[in-house]
Parts: C-alpha cells; structure tokens; sequence
C-alpha cells in the first residue's frame, strides 16, 4: 500500500507539472461553461420562468459546474490516449511501480485540474450576481458532490482513453455528457418540458445532482433527491472503475 501511494504521488506530481506549464488547459475548461452562463442569463434567462425570485444565475450555477467537469475530463482522456500511444506505460512496466498508480496518478490530476475550473466558474457567476446563504458545512457538501462526480466522470474518461483508437475519439466522448445537464432541471424547471422530455429529465443523474447542489447553496433541505444523487454517482465510479482496471490490465499485459 504504501509503494502505492508513494508511486501514486510522484506521477500526480509529474502530471501536475505538465498541467502548470500549460495553463490554457484550465482556462479553456472554464471558458465553454462561462460562455454558456453568459448567454442564458443576458439572453434567455430573463423569459425563463424559474418559480422563484433568486437571480437566475443562481438557479443555473449548479448546472454549470457539472458541464465544467464534463468538459475538463476530456483532457484526462486525451492525456492518458497520449501516454498509451507513446509508450509510456511500457516504460513503466520495467520500473519498480504500482501498476495502479499510473492511473490514479490521471484520475488525481483530473480532480485538481477541474476543481480549479470550479473555482474559476463559481468566481465568475460571484460577479455576475450570484449568491448564497450556505453554511460551511453546506459549502464542503458541495464540494463533496463535485469531488465524487468529477472523480466518477473521470473513470469514465479513463475507459475511453484506454480504449480510443484516435485522439478525436478519446476525447469525443465527453460532447453528450456536456448535452446532458440541458436536458435536466439544470436551466428550466423540468415541469415545464413535455411529457417524455420531462420524464427522461426527472429520472436521469444530472437532475438530482442539480437539484441537490441547488439545495445546498440556498441552504434549502435537499429531500431525498441527495440519496438519489449519491446512488447514481457511487454506481457509475464502481462500474467505471472496475471496467477501466480490466481494460488496463488487458492492455499491458
């Protein structure tokens, strides 16, 4: 375990230092989603009928920092297609290291990387007006919820960078994952779409992370929609991480 670990924080630290040398990977992560907070509060927020008299930037900030997840894991793909492509984790194999930490070490590099595209987005929606009431506890269950939706997403970017064929589709299939919050409560109350619309929105894994995150900013009670939130992100990190293992013992052996 603790050649793990130790293996782990030396590639973090390698994949670190390539991130600040190119900081424009981070700033072109928080630009798509500031883009899109830009145009649907000065366009269309104002005919958007949200059921409450918060700024509408309020309402859709959640939404948001879920796209900009969904966004910057496109680079933990593209990085890991990279390092498979170069023979990289080749190299590795004739080292004395944890085989595991060649991936933790991207999916780490992930989390840093994209909760720094948070914090950019969030200062961004700060000055744009908007607000919150939440307590520091609610403040660190929001973190919680990006942190393991972002760690859950990553995983799946590891299956695709592992399995990607070129460095267009290693990346590609980030695109319907950024589609899925405008197709949740994220930007519109989902009462407000038609029938089937409304359904697959009221039961997809976007709504009750929105949902719940939304809560917390008001310092709202998140109901039951934190339990459906929780289920749906601890699910998809256990299949991604079981299958992004198999896949990479496939590969190097």
């Amino acid at each position: 375990m603790s050649n793990v670990l130790a293996d782990t924080t030396v590639l973090t630290g390698r994949s670190l230092r390539h991130i600040l040398r190119s900081p424009d990977t981070i700033i072109t992560t928080a630009v798509t989603p500031i883009a899109i907070m830009l145009l649907f509060t000065w366009v269309f927020g104002g005919s958007i009928d949200t059921g409450t008299d918060k700024p509408y930037v309020s309402f859709m900030l959640p939404g948001i920092l879920l796209i900009t997840v969904a966004s910057g894991i496109a680079y933990t793909a593209y990085r890991l297609f990279l390092d498979m492509q170069g023979g990289l984790f080749e190299r590795f194999q004739s080292m004395p290291i944890a085989r595991s930490s060649v991936l933790w070490a991207h999916v780490l590099t992930s989390l840093v990387s994209n909760l720094i595209s948070v914090a950019l987005v969030i200062g961004v929606g700060l000055l744009m007006g908007f607000r919150t009431g939440a307590s520091v506890v609610a403040w660190l269950g929001v973190l919680g919820m990006i942190v393991l939706f972002t760690l859950a997403l990553t995983w799946v970017a590891v299956i695709a960078g592992l399995s990607a064929k070129t460095v267009d589709g290693a990346s590609a299939f980030s695109y319907p994952l950024i589609f899925l919050p405008f197709i949740s409560s994220a930007f519109a109350p989902t009462d407000s779409m038609p029938g089937p619309v409304a359904w697959f929105a009221q039961n997809q894994p976007v709504t009750s992370i929105v949902d719940t995150i939304r809560a917390l900013f008001a310092g709202e009670p998140v109901g039951s929609a934190i339990w459906i939130a929780l289920a749906w992100m601890l699910g998809i990190l256990v299949v991604a991480y079981v299958a992004s293992i198999a896949i990479y013992r496939t590969k190097i052996r």
